[in-house]
């Protein structure tokens, strides 16, 4: 299969979906650009913040995008590159840009609150609660495992007598002062546009010279060597302090700034499979069980595999949260949404099907076990493509660092995102539907405080983080597709109340509520097994079958709750004509 054939025709397909699709959607849906947006009504300097759309549009990327759109695709491949294609193209366009615009709008229309604001206005109370307690629960596991990645590429190698090993060491120091830099760098971008009213597009430029700067020093200058314990603590005081700081010092600049780090590996990309146009050695498709197992461990069934395993690249229930927790408190219009919502995801695609190639471009080290962390997956092939391009035969080296680079610097802006938006929805556990903190009591008000969420969000995460995330780590990606399934169940409910079309939510909300459901049977069912066998890590089998059969119970009770109240919207219909 041609590289540039596959590239060209998705990105001609994702193109044609947005103009059609998602313009049909914002028509279907009332977006109204004279509309007052929360983060006018509300503006309060700290979460309730203006942006412009292209900041607002690098902050939503930057934060939706992370490793997601490389990790799954790589690991999917093992189906071949038809599935996972066309899952990605038809997902991204019907399933993920949908669901992400639809909570965009949802929550802008529910003065920019949370999709469980959404869910306890137009569902019911308890609903709200039972969606808080789980996005809540599922953050907390990606603040987690997001430290620990942060940490664990930024620390040093030590040898067997303690002492430091620099020549070891040096890539990951590297990282971490480049990244350290980096936040300086954010920070200085936001003070002057935001509080000297300096030309976007001048500061802009500065900006991305000021990245290239940043590099070159990190790559040459790094004396921080320090361990993964130490880089832990380090990382929650950071996440305790951006996470409450006021949005336009580093959330929006930062995230803004990253995005051209994105934009740039994405061109990068783009150039290394148009120049070197390769011949994909990827099957197209292998079969509905996964005997590939290039990691030793089987993916089993194509359904429900592809679809949990592919969340980023096509449906993620994270895009929610962020669309709803930190996008709709900064949204300027509500114009802007259908690009930075729909438009997002859309980029989003584009990056996994780039993912796509580059397995591709080396599928037979893939297929062998040689190479076979994503990150890596992703770089060596772009690498290899880009070294392919005559006058460019050099460049691999290079090439490959900038993107191990990229990706590293994404996981510290989606850590930045999840513990902000989980405060958000600490906070709101403690609130009735349509009450804000403001409006809050006693000991109400003291839950609410955002120093005090935040600081309980991260003690837990940074804690779960050095004692075993990875235990469950597995059970993310059916709780992650869940979210997005109730995401969808959300602006369903509230879309019929209000007297809107509705109806093309229905399709992708049950399909990954069965595909998803269908997933987590299948740990338990595994675990049930090792239980049964016995031997080692038996109590972190129980948990993980504990955990997946409570999912189960929270879906099932949360989508008869909305499934009901979508009937007596039939119902109301029905009766008034």
């Amino acid at each position: 299969m041609s590289a540039v054939v596959l590239l060209v025709v998705s990105i001609v397909v994702l193109f044609i979906g947005y103009v059609t699709y998602g313009k049909w959607l914002a028509d279907q849906w009332g977006i109204d650009e004279k509309k007052v947006t929360p983060s006018h009504e509300f503006e309060d300097g700290l979460d309730y913040c203006p942006a412009k759309a292209p900041v607002l549009l690098g902050h939503h990327f930057s934060s939706i995008a992370g490793a997601g759109p490389i990790n799954g695709p790589i690991q999917a491949a093992v189906f071949g590159w038809v599935p996972v294609l066309l899952w990605v193209l038809i997902g991204g366009i019907f399933f993920g840009a949908t669901h992400d615009f639809g909570a965009l709008f949802a929550s802008i229309r529910h003065k920019g609150q949370s999709i469980g604001e959404v869910i306890g206005q137009n569902i019911g109370a308890r609903a709200k609660k039972l969606f808080l307690i789980f996005s809540y629960l599922t953050l907390l596991l990606v603040v987690a495992a997001f430290a620990s990645i942060v940490a664990e590429t930024f620390k040093a190698t030590f040898t067997e007598s303690g002492a430091v090993d620099t020549v070891a060491s040096a890539a990951n120091a590297s990282t971490a002062m480049i990244s350290l830099l980096f936040i300086l760098i954010a920070i200085a971008f936001g003070f002057f546009v935001y509080r000297r009213n300096a030309s976007l597009g001048v500061s802009t430029v500065i900006g991305v010279a000021a990245i290239v700067a940043c590099i070159a020093i990190g790559l040459n200058w790094h004396p921080l060597y320090l361990s993964s314990t130490t880089w832990m603590v380090i990382v929650g005081i950071y996440i305790l302090v951006a996470s409450v700081t006021p949005v336009w010092i580093l959330l929006q600049p930062r995230d803004y700034l990253s995005s051209f780090l994105l934009y740039g590996m994405i061109i990068l990309a783009v150039v290394g499979i148009i120049g070197s146009h390769p011949s994909l050695d990827i099957p197209a498709f292998t079969g509905f069980v996964d005997t590939v197992a290039p990691t030793g461990t089987s993916l089993g069934y194509l359904f429900p595999a592809l679809f949990v395993t592919i969340a980023c690249g096509a449906i993620s229930g994270f895009h929610s949260l962020v669309a709803s927790g930190t996008t709709a408190k900064q949204l300027d219009s509500e114009k802007d949404a259908r690009p930075i919502a729909y438009g997002s995801m859309l980029i989003e695609c584009v990056l996994a099907v780039i993912s796509v190639c580059a397995v591709g471009y080396i599928w037979k080290d893939y297929a062998a076990g040689t190479t076979v962390t994503p990150t890596v997956v992703f770089a060596s092939g772009i690498a290899g493509m880009l070294s392919k391009i005559p006058g460019l035969s050099n460049t691999y080296n290079i090439a490959y660092s900038l993107l191990v680079l990229t990706v590293s610097v994404f996981c510290l802006t989606s850590l930045d995102t999840a513990t902000r938006l989980a405060r958000y929805m600490f906070q709101e556990f403690w609130l009735e539907p349509g009450e804000t903190r403001d409006q809050a009591t006693g000991l109400k008000k003291t839950l609410t405080n955002p120093y005090l969420a935040t600081a309980i969000t991260v003690v837990l995460g940074i804690s779960l983080g050095l004692t075993g995330y990875s235990n469950i780590w597995a059970l993310f990606g059916a709780a992650n597709q869940l979210l997005a399934a109730l995401g969808l169940l959300a602006v369903a409910a509230w879309l019929g109340n209000i007297g809107k079309n509705n109806k093309m939510l229905f399709f992708p909300m049950i399909f990954m509520l069965i595909a998803t459901v269908t997933s987590l049977v299948l740990t338990v069912r595994s675990n049930v097994i090792a239980i049964a066998a016995g031997g080692a890590g038996l109590g972190w089998c129980y948990i993980r079958t504990i955990l997946a059969v409570l999912l189960i119970i929270l879906a099932v009770v949360l989508m008869i709750e909305g499934i009901n109240t979508i009937r007596n919207q039939f119902r109301r219909v029905k009766k008034a004509s």
